[in-house]
């Protein structure tokens, strides 16, 4: 990818959630979860290359989760993550991988637009979809470590009116 356009930076830079890692590379820092956005620009546009990161079901539960669980939360997850076109400002048909690396589920997906500001919001809409369906898929009479602990007591307090929703 070429040089970051200043518009773009400056789109990044306004929002509350994107944290500048190295250039080009900007984390959600709105989420439990390891959220990138690689930006660039290409043929006047901008590029946006989403990186979701989130822990298998096996790794935050005590004790883990037998293979066969394991492999239909998965698939589970890969199936209603691929849905995330749906939250963006702008209508999109985005190609989704979702990818098994070790004890982590990987989800990427890539999008460009001529607006770096709707750009921006959908690259954190996305990340928000991830960790939203994430949250979706939880089964429950498991107990979870961190982060989901942490996600689990947040719906919980927001739904008794006590906290903030997810």
């Amino acid at each position: 990818m070429s040089e970051l356009p200043d518009r773009a930076r400056r789109a990044l830079r306004d929002h509350d959630s994107f944290e500048e890692r190295d250039g080009s590379a900007y984390e959600w820092t709105a989420t439990a979860f390891d959220g990138r956005v690689d930006v660039g620009e290409r043929e006047g546009k901008i590029t946006f290359d989403v990186t979701v990161r989130v822990p298998m079901l096996g790794d935050v539960v005590e004790g883990g989760v037998a293979p066969v669980v394991e492999d239909g939360w998965y698939e589970t997850f890969e199936l209603r993550v691929e849905d995330v076109g749906g939250v963006t400002k702008k209508e999109r048909e985005l190609d989704v991988d979702v990818t098994r690396e070790g004890t982590s589920a990987v989800v990427r997906t890539s999008f460009s637009d001529i607006n770096e500001r709707r750009g921006v919001e959908d690259a954190g809409a996305v990340v928000d979809y991830v960790e939203g369906t994430y949250v979706q898929g939880i089964i429950p009479g498991y107990e979870y470590t961190e982060p989901v602990a942490g996600l689990i007591n947040r719906a919980t307090d927001a739904a008794n009116g006590e906290g903030t929703p997810l």
